[in-house]
Order: structure tokens, then sequence, then C-alpha cells
């Protein structure tokens, strides 16, 4: 038996991951020498073996005289030695310790490389130590040292592999580290084979030394904004335990701000600062105004220009001002808002101003509003509460034009559980919306709007996605006269009904289209990812907008269109049509998630 107490390595496999794979054919022409073993293994034979790659053309000057033709019978049975030294230490990091590599003659001076691996090394024992506190007898230390032989990588029975071993050794290692113990190391580590038996007897060694106690956030880089900004974020308390993921936490926060390009969380590993550990904080600020201006387009509203003006420090108070113009065929709108520094308890307050001219299905809507919002973020939950004053014009036309007013209070919130926020092809977003006004309190009417949203992404393979998309709505009230339209429901377009103009679903007024009180959509998609970063999908939707349930009628829409992976997220362009229109309807789309 012999040890393996380092990773099995060797100088010769010090450019894997360099070299393409060759194909078989090519390397036995090139060579003269081929390579008869199982796939897998002449898989990575052929990829990481040198002496079996082309060997590079030698060229002379015309000037100078050729050197005598070369030996290549000579330099071929050299390549076969050089192959034989290459290829047992990389079987044997497959776990294949008892592998013979020979050499078959061939027509016109060929060699066939014949590998006969062997049998597979097994693990036949595993003994992993635990030195230091968590040694001891300490509450939850003894349930925490069966946890980590339990969840061990390179159980009793596995076949060996050396990057199975490496990779076993560094999460046992993780386990411990990432939580209490922040200067746990491997003390010793041995894989013990017995290539006769095809046998490893696994031996780890780990001394977690003491436990870790937060102490003081030591906080770098600050010059436009002073410690307390940070300390709003800061959900660590001196004297808590380490936990990795805690100090991951409060990096992903800071990172998240717009007063942060860059935060880096992290303790010192020093034993003897164990009992209270700096925590540092360095800090990289981001530039805090912002101008940008954009051109777009959507079959919504169509063309689109756009100027948006940022400034994280206002008044040198971390106050946020979010601004934008946009001007597009259909619609013209702005907005500020100035946002607030997070408090203790992780709220954001804003408050803002919009306006709005629009002219969409013949119902022309201009609208102001100023109101202030409380947002609060937790993990993938979003909740936020809002209280709104609007006064709207509606014009339809070959209608009656009105003036509404409304101050209302608004409930919202959003789960959103996917594997990318960008790109999703796992998971679940779910969304409602409560909200209204009362007659006894600046609006016209009585009303409380309800709402709510879901999407779900099932992946079918490793190449397609099976989204289902759902929303309904219903907004309690005698009639919707003196009901702002926000407060009402349209649907049509792209990422609603597709098949049908944007907002041309509701209810008749005139020659126009206005909300009702009724919503409900659905809709069935199915994306296949052909070739990244392309795809198609086919789908179908149902949905409408009426004044009632009763006067509800589904309006379905059906179509197929192509998808693109953008930074931003995922860009459609479909081709749908309404029941019973022939003329089919262009829609332009960005991204799934409400």
């Amino acid at each position: 038996m012999y040890p393996l107490t380092q990773p099995i390595s060797c100088s010769r496999l010090s450019r894997l991951g360099a070299v393409c794979l060759l194909a078989f054919s090519a390397t036995t022409g090139a060579t003269g020498i081929s390579v008869d073993a199982p796939d897998d293994l002449r898989e990575l034979i052929l990829r990481h073996a040198n002496s079996l790659r082309s060997p590079p053309e030698r060229t002379a000057p015309e000037e100078v005289q050729a050197s005598p033709p070369r030996d290549e019978q000579a330099e071929r049975q050299a390549r076969v030695r050089q192959a034989r030294q290459e290829i047992l230490p990389l079987l044997e990091t497959e776990g294949y310790f008892s592998a013979r590599v020979s050499a078959v003659p061939g027509p016109d001076g060929e060699i066939t490389l014949k590998v006969t691996p062997g049998q597979r090394t097994e693990i036949k024992e595993v003994r992993i130590e635990i030195r230091g506190a968590l040694s001891d007898d300490s509450p939850g230390y003894a349930e925490r040292r069966q946890t980590l032989e339990k969840q061990w990588r390179l159980p009793v029975g596995q076949a060996f592999r050396q990057a199975d071993w490496s990779s076993a050794k560094d999460a046992l290692l993780n386990s411990i580290s990432e939580r209490d113990f922040a200067a746990a190391k491997i003390v010793e580590s041995t894989a013990d084979i017995d290539p006769i038996r095809s046998a490893a007897r696994l031996h780890i060694v780990i001394d977690s030394g003491p436990p870790f106690f937060l102490g003081e956030l030591e906080v770098s880089g600050l010059n436009l904004y002073s410690r307390e900004l940070v300390e709003r974020y800061n959900t660590l308390k001196p004297g808590e335990a380490y936990d990795y993921n805690r100090l991951v936490a409060l990096q992903n926060a800071l990172q998240a701000t717009p007063f942060f390009g860059a935060a880096i969380v992290e303790i010192d590993r020093d034993p003897d600062t164990a009992k209270a550990t700096p925590v540092h904080v360095r800090l990289t600020e981001a530039p805090p105004k912002r101008l940008g201006t954009g051109l777009g387009y959507s079959t919504n509203t169509g063309l689109r220009t756009e100027v948006n003006y940022r400034d994280a420090n206002i008044l040198g108070q971390a106050w946020e001002l979010n601004s934008s113009l946009r001007l597009e065929q259909k619609r013209q709108s702005a907005f500020a808002d100035l946002f607030f520094p997070q408090t203790a308890t992780r709220f954001r307050n804003a408050i803002g101003a919009a306006a709005l001219s629009e002219d969409i299905s013949n119902l022309k809507t201009t609208r102001w509003a100023v109101g202030t919002t409380r947002i609060r973020t937790l993990n993938k939950t979003e909740v936020r509460l809002n209280l709104n004053y609007q006064r709207e014009t509606t014009e339809p036309a070959g209608g009656q034009k009105t003036e509404t007013k409304a101050f209302t209070l608004n409930y919202g919130a959003d789960l959103r559980n996917v594997d990318n926020p960008t790109d999703p092809q796992s998971g679940m977003v779910l969304g409602f919306q409560i909200g209204g006004g009362t007659k006894t309190f600046l609006s016209d009417q009585n009303f409380l709007r309800l709402y709510g949203h879901a999407q779900y992404f099932q992946p079918l393979g490793s190449q397609s996605t099976l989204l289902l998309r759902g929303e309904a709505g219903y907004t309690i009230a005698n009639s919707r006269n003196g009901i702002p339209q926000d407060f009402l429901f349209r649907t049509g377009g792209a990422q609603t009904v597709r098949g049908y103009n944007y907002q041309s679903l509701g209810v008749q007024d005139g020659n126009a289209i206005v909300g009702g009180r009724t919503l409900f959509i659905s809709s069935v998609e199915y994306i296949n990812w052909f070739q990244a970063p392309w795809g198609a999908a086919v789908f179908v939707d149902a949905g409408n907008a009426a004044d009632t349930w009763k006067a509800m009628t589904l309006k379905v829409g059906s179509g197929f269109g192509g998808r693109w992976r953008s930074p931003a997220g995922p860009l459609g362009l479909d081709l749908a049509w309404g029941k019973g229109d022939p003329r089919p309807k262009v829609h332009f789309s960005i991204s799934f998630i409400f």
C-alpha cells in the first residue's frame, strides 16, 4: 500500500484544460499511435496526454540544406514510452491503480496502446477526526459532528477518484469554518491505496480551533457618506457567534444600495482574537450622480425617448433622487421620487410626484399624483405601503369627458422564488395588491381594488421551459364612475393577452375602451432554447376585462415567437392571432417577471 497525502499530481498535467479534445481518427493518423480503452477513459487520455498530439511541422530555410530524414519508427517508439508514463498517472486520478498499458504493433508500423484499467479502487474505510473546540461536549457539538459525518461526500462503497477526494475534504472544511470555527484547518489527510485489493482507506484530521464571536465593525472607504448609513443596513451584533452567511448578507445588502459600488465584509481569522474578532467592512463608494438617456420601441406604446437623472446624496444626507422624463408616441410621462435611507427595521420611505398623458384605444387620459411609499425587502419578498392622491381627466372618443379625484391607501407584496431573477427557468413569482378610497376623504367614489398575479416556471429537460401565467382583479364598487383608471382594468398586448392591441380589451364607452371592474388572464407558453442564446416559443393566452363578472367573455389569442437572452432579460418578439381575426399582431417585450 502507499499513501496519498496530497492530491495526485504530476508535471505532465500542468497544461490540463488548455487542450481541445482531439478526434480519435485524427490522433491515429497524426502520430501513428491509437488508443484502445473504454470510451470514458479514452476521452480522458486523448484530452490530456501530450505525447498523443501531432508534433509541430519542421521547416528549414531554403538556403539551409535539409536535415537527414527522421527515423519515424524510433520517434514513434519514444512517444509510446512517453504515453505510457502519462497514461498510468491519469488513470490513477480516476481510481485505477492496477492499470496496464501494452503496445500492440500494427500494419505499416502503427502502434495501438491497449489500456486495461483493471478493477476500480473502492473506498473501504473512512475516518474523520475532529480536534479543537468542536471535539468537546459543549451543547450541540456532538450533534454537529454526527451531521458532518453524515454529509461526508465519499462514503464507504463509493469509487475513489482524486477529484472527489479533494472536493470532499474542501466541503467538510467549509462546513466547519463557515459557522463558529473560522480558523478551522486540515492538519492531516491520507488516502491509503491498496492496488492489489483495489481498496482505499481515507483518513482526515481537522482542527476546528476555538469558536469565534463577532466584535465591532471597522468600516473603511467612506468619504461621501457617514458610518451611520452603514449601520442602517447592519444586522450583526457584537458578541454573536460567527456565521459566514450573515457576513455575506450584509455585504450583499450594502452592494445593492445606490451608495456603494463594491463592498467586502470579512473577519480576522486569528485564533487570538476569536472572543471578539473585528468585522472589517471595506467599501468603494459609487458616483452619486448619474444622467442617462435612451431610445426604444414598444409595440404597446410606440417609439420612445427617455432621460433619467439620479442623485444618491441630495443635500449630503444620502437621500436618493430618482427622476425620469419619457416621451412615447402614445404616452408621455414624468416622475420624481425621493428615497430616504433605510431605517433600523429595514424599511425604506419615499415621497414622489408623477404626471401622465396618454391616448390609447381612443381614450385620452391625463393624470397627476403625489404620494408617499414605505417599502421593505426581506430575502425574496418585497412589501409596499402607499398613500396617494391623484386627479385624473379622461376623454373617450365619442363619449363624455370626466374628471375624478381619489385619495387611496394601498398595500402590496411580491414573492420571487426563481433560479435567476433576470432569466428564470424554474420557480415561481406571486404577488397581490389591495387598495382603495372613500368619499368621506377626498375621493369621488367608495371603492376597493383587489388584484393578484402568478407565474410558474417548470423546466422540461435541459433546454425547454413551460411558463404558466395568471392574473385576476376585482374592484368592489357600486359602479366604475368616479374611479380612476389606475384602479380599473384594461388588458391586451404584450405580456397580457397577445393577439389583441394594447389595452384594447375592456369596457366600450363611445368609440373608446375604458377600464372595467373585473379582470382575468391565463396563459400557457412553451419555450425551447435550441441554440444559446436563441430560442423559440409557442403560446395560448385567454383573458378579458369587463365591468362585471357576468359580462366577462374570454378572448383567446395564440401564436409563436422568438426569444433572445439579453443581459437585461429574455427579449421576445411574438406573432399572435386573436380568435376569429386573420390579421396577426406583432408583440415585442423584454423579461418575464412582473
